[in-house]
């Protein structure tokens, strides 16, 4: 609107009052340079003296940005009354310049509610909410009266700070004043109660209402589903004579945020069949029913939505834009979430889409594309990254891994507790103690060692590590946590380390405490049982496991059984437990029966789980090789022969046996008769010292563990050159004296490396311990932590357990 337009719509107005409406009209359309040329003309007219006038053109200057040219007209004001005062003190306050404000303050003649407020305005705009609260109290003090606008605002200063019961005392002073009735303050209230963790109180007043705004409903539905109680926001989202747009968010989004994805969809269904024009989704609703597509793994339905949003040409920019790259990530679209990628703009993608992406690309484990999605990342958050590294970690590229944090801690976020669980999920894998106690140590600084996830994440690591020491270290610091996954690792670490009678202590001690165990927790009570040779103590949990915890048996725990009973040769009972299984028999099921037939020597029985086991996985090598060794073992050669001759026939190869030792953070791995080692002269000159010092200690070979028809010398030497004493030889010529070596083996360690070991522990004092398919081994001074209980032949390796090797050594 003109000048000239404003005074000719406006004939009887002062002059001072026409200029003051063409200033309302200017403040309006933010026009700065219509407001000068207003404040030019009255100085030509003479008006420039006028309070009122200069009151509007100080409000007009300082609600447009020019606050010093508002500080220039107040302070050459003849006159200046009390909205002359409040309006420039509001300009500076608002603005953040509160020393001056509080000079301002300090200098007024008198001072109201409207002075007070807009102090307490100003602190909040600028996040000072503690000196709102301040400004609040000492108006108090000062005796006067807070105004609607004075209570709504120290109440938003409460909802920031979480300040519940300075919010009640405001509530108390709300209702002394009868402003409990007014909607602003009551929508306050409720806003108020409902973010500072008291719900009952904000439905009390919300019951008290006697006038509700659709913004008190919509608070109240918004309270309900944040809070979970979903049952009494759709109550309430029922009663509604009106809703808008806010009101179908609330309820779409509590669904949503609460794992009622479903029921998510089917609200957003009924918006779109609402009547009214004026509700229509906004970018909130489909940010929000994309993710519940996305969670529940729905294409279809999130493609019929990317259709509605062409359909209605609606802006799929910004929030819609990284809902639909999620949505399509997550539900095995990857490619067409990419394409959306390359029609967005960059500046409207956010780091949780292209990580969603990432992770998309991940899940499939195609790696090169989520790689390069990485790299092309201008912003990568502590997720993207720990995405990265997790994916490396599932795909089995733990060096990847291992490179990609290093780049982490040099350039990216600090990591979380994620971020440290996957990467000592990597030193478990690759059984590294000193990485492991590096990333313990990075935890500790960071703060993220009291993590539940890092703390059980130790627990594993340093178990895999063969220490079991480092492993109750962890374990004692958070043994008062009711966390089942804590105590269960704790229990199936101390089992795998030989402590049966330890495990089950910790077990009995876990039930006291109040922990309730699951069904992994009873795999490692079962199988600490089976290693210290506990048969009725294992049918006692077996049972209870179901009558008190009412667990149902799991083929893990079946095969838990049957090797418990296989071990200690109860191999007709371990035969009835499995045809009186309430489940199928499984490949595991029958691979314990047949290892446990190895060990005596069952040839007929042997026979019948082989088949069993081959009709189940035909290409299952290691039934063909352990019913070769057991008529081998049996002196069946003939049988033997043919049973291997098949396996040839067949094209099923076995799986070959090869150990490993980690030496100054390198990792040296070594098979049967191994070859290729740069210091294999060296090796096997060591080696053969070796063999002669421990027979002359009283070590004898068992040649009966070569399940071949070979002549007794050429027996030795291939016992001699199997790959875990040659790892220790290249442990012993490349470590100082008395050190520790940390052998890994894929397969189950075999008597006569037991036995060897044993001696040279004690011909070298070295302390050496070996972790093989199923178990460690502490082997020291002579003797091991398994107590040759069971080292008989036997072999466990596709004990619930184990790594799911072979069942047999190499």
């Amino acid at each position: 609107m003109s000048l000239k337009e404003s005074s000719i719509s406006h004939p009887m107005l002062s002059p001072s009052d026409s200029y003051a409406f063409q200033l309302q009209a200017c403040l309006k359309n933010k026009d700065q340079g219509a407001g000068k040329s207003i404040h030019a003309r009255s100085i030509k007219v003479g008006l420039h003296l006028s309070t009122f006038l200069l009151n509007n053109l100080i409000n007009f200057y300082a609600k447009t940005g020019l606050v010093s040219d508002a500080q220039r007209l107040f302070d050459e004001m003849p006159f200046k009354n009390r909205f002359s005062w409040n309006t420039i003190l509001s300009a500076y306050a608002k603005s953040g310049r509160f020393h001056t404000a509080r000079r301002l303050f300090g200098e007024m003649p008198e001072r109201d509610s409207v002075s007070w407020t807009a102090m307490i305005v100003g602190y909040n705009q600028m996040g000072l909410f503690q000196d709102a609260i301040c400004m609040f109290l000492e108006m108090i003090r000062e005796r006067v009266t807070p105004t609607q606008f004075t209570f709504t605002n120290i109440l938003t200063s409460c909802v920031s700070l979480e300040a519940l019961d300075l919010g009640k005392k405001v509530h108390t002073f709300v209702i002394k004043l009868g402003l409990n009735g007014y909607i602003p303050i009551a929508n306050s209230l409720l806003s108020m109660y409902g973010k500072t963790g008291d719900p009952m109180t904000a439905k009390v007043v919300f019951d008290r209402m006697k006038l509700r705004s659709l913004s008190s409903w919509n608070a109240m539905i918004s309270l309900h589903a944040q809070t979970g109680r979903l049952d009494l926001a759709q109550l309430q989202f029922e009663e509604m004579a009106e809703r808008d747009v806010v009101s179908w968010n609330s309820i779409i989004a509590g669904y949503n945020q609460h794992g009622f994805d479903q029921d998510a969809l089917l609200f957003f269904s009924r918006m779109l069949k609402e009547p009214s024009v004026r509700v229509q989704p906004d970018s909130f609703t489909l940010a929000s029913v994309l993710s519940a597509c996305a969670n529940l793994g729905m294409l279809k339905s999130g493609k019929q939505i990317h259709a509605y949003i062409i359909r209605t040409e609606f802006t799929s920019y910004g929030p819609v834009a990284n809902a639909l790259i999620s949505m399509y990530s997550k539900s095995g679209g990857v490619e067409i979430a990419q394409k959306v990628v390359q029609h967005t703009p960059s500046s409207d993608l956010n780091v949780v889409s292209f990580t969603a992406l990432l992770e998309g690309y991940i899940k499939l484990g195609n790696l090169q594309p989520a790689k390069q999605i990485f790299n092309s990342m201008k912003e990568r958050d502590v997720v993207a990254w720990t995405a990265m590294i997790v994916g490396y970690v599932q795909n089995g590229f733990n060096d990847e891994a291992l490179l990609l944090f290093r780049m982490m801690l040099i350039e990216g976020p600090k990591p979380n507790n994620y971020t440290l669980a996957a990467m000592l999920s990597v030193c478990s894998s690759l059984a590294t103690l000193g990485h492991g106690k590096q990333i313990h140590a990075f935890a500790i600084r960071l703060g993220e060692d009291s993590s539940v996830s890092v703390k059980n994440a130790l627990i594993t690591m340093y178990a895999k590590a063969g220490s079991i020491a480092g492993a109750l270290c962890v374990f004692n610091q958070v043994r008062w946590s009711r966390d089942t996954v804590t105590w269960t690792s704790m229990i199936i670490a101390l089992a795998q380390h030989g402590l049966g009678g330890e495990a089950i202590e910790l077990f009995d001690e876990m039930l006291v405490f109040g922990v309730v165990p699951d069904h992994i927790t009873y795999v490692g009570v079962i199988s600490a049982c089976t290693h210290a040779g506990l048969v009725d103590q294992g049918r006692h949990y077996f049972t209870s496991m179901q009558k008190v915890h009412n667990i149902e048996p799991t083929p893990s725990h079946c095969a838990c059984m049957i090797d418990l009973f296989g071990r200690a040769g109860l191999l007709h009972e371990a035969q009835e437990f499995i045809e009186s299984m309430p489940i199928e028999p499984d490949v595991i099921a029958w691979g314990s029966l047949l290892a446990a037939c190895r060990v005596h020597k069952n040839a007929d029985l042997a026979k019948l789980a082989a088949e069993r086991l081959l009709v189940i996985d035909p290409e299952h090598s290691g039934a063909y090789s352990a019913l070769a060794n057991v008529y081998s073992a049996c002196g069946r050669w003939e049988d033997a022969a043919k049973i291997r001759k098949l396996m040839r026939d067949r094209g099923v190869k076995k799986e070959q046996g090869f150990s490993w030792i980690n030496v100054k953070n390198s990792v040296h791995i070594f098979g049967v008769e191994d070859g290729l080692h740069p210091q294999k002269d060296a090796i096997y000159e060591t080696i053969a010292k070796v063999w002669m010092e421990i027979k002359k200690a009283g070590f004898v070979p068992d040649t009966e563990s070569v399940l071949h028809d070979i002549d007794e010398e050429l027996k030795q030497l291939v016992l001699s050159h199997h790959s875990e004493k040659l790892a220790i030889a290249f442990g012993l010529i490349s470590t100082p004296e008395k050190t520790t070596l940390r052998i890994m083996k894929n397969l189950r360690i075999c008597n006569d490396c037991h036995s060897a070991i044993k001696f040279i522990s004690k011909v070298m004092e070295r302390e050496i311990i070996v972790r093989d398919a199923t178990r460690f081994h502490h082997f020291k001074n002579g003797s091991c932590s398994c107590r040759d209980y069971c080292i008989d032949g036997h072999s466990d390796a596709n004990s619930p357990l184990s790594n799911g090797s072979s069942l047999i050594a190499d």
